[in-house]
């Protein structure tokens, strides 16, 4: 159906004449109220008015619960306020300036407890479910309903996911026997034409799975919905409403499928009480309405759906602008306000099948949805208010006493843990238009607070922002191109992305088996002797049969390269960076083909083949760039000379690449290479040869001369050993262990015969990489991170966490809860989308995995997980393990194992937890969980590593944004995806001109031109 973009002219004045009489009615009350705490108010009010402060104190709020000690409470105090305002009383505020020592933290440190406790209590219903309950009875006796919320949601494992399910089930056991003794209240118990329930409840999904993801929105719904499906029956036999609480947007799909799915069931399908949230500020709300409204219809039975404006804004726009995302939400204020207008049409529109509850402390969406159930004649029984605790204070009793039903929604739980919820209500009351500032400015501008927002057209605005990681630059042969921008990876929210994912899937399944020849001077040439590329998750699955290249075919190749290089190296950068636009555009057509092969050939799960080949992307982007911005002549001249200094091309290039990032880590180093100039002979790792084999293809295609890039698969002890020792090869790029890139180093440092160069190499040799996890670290974000980082790709990557050094306080609680989250990571098959740890790369490597855990039980650490595999056949599948008690000079602290091992060490403090990190060879990437902001500056400054991170996993570097490569024994110093890569595969040379002839002297460059 049709919704006007605007309202009419009598329907507007009549909703400015309510808004009116709803702000004469609220002033009353606010003029004859008096603020029970004036320093909540007045703290409240600089949030409001002062972004800094507001900023810091967020911040502090949001540590406050991991603060036991009250010294460093007093010092996180000092470091997030300095010497400015801090947020308490007169004296409080002078004892922290100026007075120190364990008796004065102590007194600090209970008052501000005992202040943000008390801000706490404004927004959450009570600690408890009792006093949530004594609440909820106190709004009653005001005729205003509720609705209770367990707050403190998030779960990292299956353990916390089923504790969760637990107190739902025990809620609805023993509640609704309480409520039933309270007086009737004929507003509140009736409704709708029937006896409406009084106790009612909210529940957050991801409260019950520890593993939603877009990618796999069907087995996330199934999931929740074995834990959720009791939780109904028991709210049902005991006359409860539950509404399911939308959350963020990826999990949007999975929440509405799961909520669907058991509402069809029989035991639940005539079933009226019970209703989901959905958010005006997402785009697709409206579409959401009327597709729930088909199946309402389809299901008989009327739900409930409460309409919100959406309390994640920020972090939908950041994370949509970091991935380079469509923004899921509307931009600008309006543009929410006039979809919620639309939405609540909408909603009046589909009754009977949807009832409404307007959500909102907005005064002009209340008196819009008056005004316009007034035009519909929908009587106020008929739908119902709803509003946050704390954040409509005064205006709820002016809409209880106008006989409409209001519902309150009342979050309980633990008062300083339940930070989370108090940080998102912060942030709601600091807006421009919230009730709360409304509640505390002294005038109240009625033309501001009532404007409507349909004076400009949402739909007249692009349906999203410029996107952050927008690639695809059309290579029209010009010297400026676009600024560069990362590959947006798969979000997967989108069907119709998981449909074309999955197709690919099964298409690459009918190339299984195929040949791939050596590609020497642009020919196929075939071998007797052939590498076998097979699953590693079902060895005896054959990838593709791949020629094995020989020292004879080495020669050819390089010989090849080289009379390739006279033509390659001659023309101007332009050109080059012409063909490897074009090489991104094809592998961006073909990049789920691409994902799908890494996904049988090296063992990747959907999400990181994904990534891998939207990196591989950037590579070819960013270095066609790199190589226009290099080729830039340096020119400083003087009278009477011209001093020019270039790069330039170093000619033959050995590429050995790595099995870990097949595509990505090879596409980057090549790309580089050929970028700059150079020609290379591409010797793949053994182990997924076939990837290598289709870029070179789609090199091809794209238009790359024959013999710039040599496909040479074949065993690194032989093939790559001669291609190093070659005489005519002029550079070697690698990535792999450690071992054989110092073995690299040596051979290249030698010169043989016919060798008239210093060979260069650029080396990546991997990491002993650690985190850091401070006293006050977000345990909920440090557990995850550390699980991505030790076992995302089954810990095979050389950014992998395989230490956390955990500090004293924080130690029982993470190690508890790494524990469990690490039992609820699902290992499988690599194809299913659901899974999150894959096989390892082949049968040597697990082998060196168990032998590594064998070894570390025979040294004394205590093995406190070793996570089973499910029975998977032949695939090479290890488990996760964890390490407690490891020493820091022991062999799991020390050796590079490249597997899912983890070892967790606890230290003292800081500066013991920064020696133990660095006290290993490596020099790869680090990590600290942290929001101490004198901490974080110590590891800037004191972590040996290339890469640090900080507050978020150590895995996952982004090309330009976070150049990747480190030192010590990780690698040479370069930093692929970096402004400098490039110029490890060029030399430089300065060209110097006397101009000056017989004492004349032509005018400058600059007066020439």
């Amino acid at each position: 159906m049709a919704i006007p973009a605007s309202l009419d002219d009598d329907l507007e004045h009549r909703v400015q004449e309510m808004g009116r009489r709803l702000i004469a009615a609220f002033e009353q009350r606010r003029q004859a109220a008096r603020s029970v705490d004036l320093w909540l108010d007045r703290f409240l009010n600089q949030v409001m008015q002062s972004e800094g402060f507001r900023v810091q104190a967020l911040r502090f709020v949001d540590v406050l619960p991991a603060l036991d000690d009250d010294r460093e409470l007093t010092e996180h105090l000092h470091e997030y306020f300095g010497h400015g305002d801090f947020p308490l009383t007169g004296l409080l505020r002078f004892g922290v300036r100026r007075v120190r020592g364990d008796f004065a933290n102590a007194i600090i440190g209970g008052a501000v407890r005992k202040a943000m406790t008390g801000l706490a209590r404004r927004f959450l219903g009570g600690a408890s479910v009792e006093e949530a309950l004594s609440t909820a009875e106190a709004l009653r006796k005001r005729g205003i309903g509720f609705s209770i919320d367990l707050v403190g949601e998030a779960v990292v494992s299956d353990a916390e996911a089923e504790e969760h399910q637990r107190r739902y089930l025990d809620f609805f056991a023993r509640i609704p026997q309480k409520a039933a003794a309270w007086p009737p209240h004929p507003v509140l118990d009736q409704g709708q034409g029937r006896r409406l329930p009084r106790l009612n409840a909210s529940i957050k999904l991801s409260s019950l799975d520890p593993q939603l993801s877009a990618v796999a929105p069907e087995a996330g719904a199934a999931r929740i919905a074995a834990r959720l499906k009791p939780i109904l029956l028991a709210a049902r036999r005991g006359g409860s409403f539950v509404c399911v609480d939308m959350e963020q947007f990826h999990l949007k799909e999975t929440v509405l499928s799961c909520f669907k799915q058991l509402l069809m069931e029989p035991e639940l399908r005539d079933w009226p009480d019970a209703g989901i949230a959905l958010q005006a500020y997402l785009r697709e709300t409206e579409a959401d309405i009327n597709d729930l409204s088909v199946w309402a219809a389809r299901r008989g039975t009327p739900i409930t759906v409460r309409l919100v404006r959406g309390a994640y804004w920020d972090y939908e726009t950041v994370i949509a602008e970091q991935h380079g995302w469509p923004v899921p939400v509307w931009i600008k204020k309006w543009q929410t306000d006039a979809c919620y207008e639309r939405c609540v049409r909408l909603l009046f529109e589909h009754r009977p099948r949807i009832e409404a509850a307007v959500a909102t402390h907005n005064l002009r969406s209340v008196a819009f949805a008056m005004v316009l159930a007034e035009e519909r004649g929908i009587q106020r029984d008929e739908f119902e208010f709803q509003m946050l605790h704390g954040m409509a204070s005064g205006l709820e009793d002016v809409l209880a006493e106008m006989g409409y039903r209001l519902r309150m929604y009342v979050p309980f739980g633990e008062l300083l843990p339940g930070m989370a919820y108090l940080v998102r209500r912060l942030l709601e009351n600091s807006s421009s238009q919230s009730f709360q500032r409304i509640n505390l400015a002294r005038t109240l501008a009625a033309g501001q607070l009532l404007a409507s927002p349909h004076e400009d057209d949402p739909a007249a605005e692009s349906a999203s922002r410029p996107r952050v990681g927008e690639g695809g630059a059309e290579p029209a042969g010009a010297r400026t191109l676009p600024r560069f921008r990362n590959e947006p990876p798969h979000r997967f929210t989108d069907p119709s992305e998981r449909r074309a994912f999955h197709g690919a899937l099964l298409a690459a399944r009918t190339a299984f088996g195929g040949d791939y020849p050596l590609l020497i001077d642009g020919k196929a040439v075939g071998t007797k002797e052939q590498l076998l590329s097979v699953n590693p998750a079902r060895p005896d699955e054959v990838i593709g049969r791949v020629a094995r290249a020989g020292t004879g075919h080495a020669d050819r190749a390089v010989s090849g390269a080289l009379r390739a290089f006279a033509d390659w190296s001659r023309p101007a950068a332009g050109e080059r960076a012409h063909l490897l636009l074009y090489a991104a555009k094809a592998l961006r057509r073909q990049r789920d083909e691409f994902a799908a092969l890494e996904i049988f050939e090296a063992g990747k799960t959907w999400i990181e083949a994904d990534a891998n080949v939207a990196e591989a992307i950037d590579y070819l982007e960013y270095y066609a760039r790199e190589a226009l911005r290099w080729e830039q002549p340096r020119c400083h001249d003087v009278p009477g000379e011209e001093n020019v200094y270039r790069y330039a091309p170093r000619g033959v290039g050995a590429i050995i690449s790595p099995w870990n990032f097949p595509l990505a880590i090879l596409t980057g180093m090549l790309s580089a290479a050929i970028a700059a100039g150079n020609t290379v002979v591409l010797k793949p790792s053994s182990q997924t040869p076939v990837i290598a084999a289709r870029f070179v293809r789609l090199l091809q295609e794209a238009g790359v001369p024959p013999g710039v890039v040599q496909y040479l698969p074949g065993a690194g002890g032989t093939l790559g050993e001669y291609l190093v020792r070659h005489p005519q090869v002029a550079f070697i790029a690698f990535t792999g262990s450690e071992e054989v890139g110092r073995r690299i180093l040596r051979m290249a440092a030698d010169v043989g015969p016919g060798q008239s160069h210093v060979k260069q190499v650029i080396a990546e040799m991997g990491g002993k990489n650690a985190i850091i996890i401070d006293n006050d670290a977000d345990l909920d974000e440090a557990v995850t991170g550390v699980v991505q980082s030790a076992f995302g790709y089954q810990g095979q990557k050389c950014s992998a966490c395989s230490r956390v050094i955990v500090l004293q306080q924080a130690y029982d609680r993470f190690l508890e809860r790494l524990l469990a989250a690490t039992r609820s990571v699902r290992i499988g098959m690599p194809e299913t989308a659901a899974v999150s740890m894959g096989p390892l790369i082949d049968a040597g490597a697990k082998a060196r995995v168990l032998e590594a855990i064998e070894r570390g039980r025979a040294d004394g650490a205590q093995l406190a997980l070793a996570m089973p595999c499910p029975d998977l056949g032949g695939g090479y599948f290890v488990g996760p393990a964890i390490f407690t008690d490891v020493a820091p000079d022991s062999y799991l602290a020390q050796t590079e194992i490249f597997g899912p091992v983890l070892a967790v060490m606890r230290v003292a403090d800081l500066d013991t937890a920064i020696r133990v990190a660095n006290q290993t060879p490596y020099a790869l990437t680090g990590g600290i969980y942290s929001r101490s902001p004198s901490h974080i500056l110590q590891a800037t400054r004191e972590l040996q590593v290339g890469n640090l991170y900080v507050n978020r996993k150590i895995t996952g570097a982004w090309v330009g944004r976070q150049p990747f490569g480190g030192f010590k024994m990780s690698g040479v110093g370069s930093k692929a995806g970096g402004p400098d890569y490039l110029l490890q595969f060029m030399i430089p040379r300065t060209v110097t001109e006397n101009t000056l002839r017989r004492g004349f002297a032509p005018a400058g460059r600059e007066a020439l031109g």
